[in-house]
């Protein structure tokens, strides 16, 4: 393989290390005559994590780090000096091929700085991924990101090649957008996403017509929002999320802890290391939206504007709402049980489905995937051992499930879940 190329490539994969939306799920291409690989495998391609928990089963690289803007917050800004490369679009996809033949990877997560204009520089990615199915018949899993003032018909060519687009909100706040990155506004961002949506919900309407109709970003999108960097609180961040998620198209939303990287701009703050507890506890938020029925100001309002950094939303929210326990497992409506600390979303379903059967008690809910450290707190069922929190009161409950280590722990090892005895979490080891 070209030194060179390998020279380019370990300055653009260090400068894309920081862009944590890299999912690699979403979406399933079998296997093709004639073509090159696939995602098959329920959700997508199988990938792995590093030890900091992001994604590393594909080939996550830079176009470019070269950038026309200079965003305080970015590593890669005009104003920086730091080594920088450009790989042309041939020698990005002879690599993506080349590692994908080697099995390196199976699949790629792409994006750029901003050279020239955005068109230019979109244009170029999607160059890459036409390339890549094109001439190569590459089937595996390609994510591109769109650049924020891209063209409407960049966009919907390059949905017509990836199976994920993704356009990064950064700050969340447009005062505080444009305190940092004077040269990118919201409208920016917005309007593709909406170029987007437009397009899967035009090629769903025209597969339902014509079966072979090309798909369109089969995977919808996705959003990252830094944290820690401006002042929004939790509230903040947590009601766009909400707002994007009532858009058809938008699966995920990433939420990545501010990383110091440009100490010398006084408009940032000065933090030691990542906020990365905050960062778990917005996931669990985040989660609680999406699968758990939970609203926004149900888990932070104007009195709590900031999610508890000790335990969980949920937990924190059970705990603010004595009145609406004990449940009765063997009673209570599916969403209730949902409530309860301690139950997740397959447990909830198996609680139902079981109790048609016979009544529950510890033992059974224990057996179902219950964390009766935590529920049996706020249920209530044939042979409970322990008082409820109406019993005793939330703080004496908070005290006894806050953990307290016996030794100091870096919070960068600190394991953060839900405590439903489900893999619905979010992990830092």
């Amino acid at each position: 393989m070209n030194e060179n190329v390998l020279n380019k490539l370990k300055i653009l994969a260090e400068s894309a290390k920081y862009d944590v939306s890299c999912s690699s799920s979403g979406t399933v291409r079998s296997n093709k005559a004639g073509m090159l690989g696939n995602t098959v495998g329920g959700w997508g391609i199988c990938h792995s994590f590093a030890e900091d928990g992001r994604c590393i089963s594909l080939l996550k690289v830079m176009l470019t780090n070269y950038c026309i803007y200079d965003c305080a917050y970015c590593i890669n800004r005009r104003s920086n000096d730091l080594p920088r490369a450009t790989l042309s679009v041939s020698e990005l996809v002879d690599l993506t091929m080349e590692f994908y033949r080697r099995n390196y990877i199976e699949g790629l997560f792409l994006s750029s700085g901003v050279v020239r204009n955005p068109d230019y520089t979109m244009e170029r990615l999607v160059r890459v991924a036409k390339d890549l199915r094109t001439i190569h018949r590459f089937n595996g899993y390609i994510h591109l990101k769109s650049i924020p003032g891209a063209s409407r018909e960049l966009v919907n060519e390059a949905g017509l090649y990836a199976d994920r687009l993704s356009v990064n909100v950064e700050i969340p706040k447009e005062e505080n957008l444009r305190l940092l990155a004077p040269e990118k506004d919201h409208e920016s961002v917005f309007a593709p996403m909406r170029y987007i949506q437009q397009g899967v919900l035009e090629s769903a309407e025209e597969r339902r017509k014509y079966r072979y109709a090309p798909r369109f970003a089969p995977a919808g999108q996705s959003t990252q929002m830094i944290v820690g960097a401006t002042a929004e609180t939790d509230k903040d961040i947590l009601f766009l999320s909400s707002a994007l998620y009532q858009r058809p198209t938008m699966r995920r939303v990433y939420y990545s802890g501010y990383i110091s990287v440009n100490t010398y701009d006084k408009r940032l703050p000065a933090l030691k290391q990542p906020p990365l507890v905050r960062e778990n506890r917005l996931y669990q938020a985040d989660w609680l939206l999406r699968f758990y029925q939970f609203k926004v100001d149900e888990i932070v309002d104007d009195t709590f504007p900031d999610l508890d950094l000790e335990i969980d939303p949920k937990l924190s929210w059970a705990l603010r709402h004595p009145e609406q326990f004990p449940v009765d497992v063997n009673k209570a409506d599916y969403e209730m049980i949902l409530r309860v600390p301690g139950i997740g979303v397959k447990s909830a379903r198996l609680i139902v489905a079981s109790r048609r059967f016979s009544k529950l008690g510890f033992y059974q809910l224990k057996k179902i995937g219950v964390v009766m450290k935590k529920a049996q707190y706020f249920i209530t069922c044939s042979e409970l051992p322990v008082r409820t929190v109406n019993e005793m009161t939330p703080q004496r409950v908070r005290n006894l499930l806050v953990q307290k280590p016996r030794k100091k722990y870096d919070d960068r090892q600190l394991i953060l879940d839900f405590g439903d005895g489900e893999n619905d979490s979010v992990y830092i080891r």
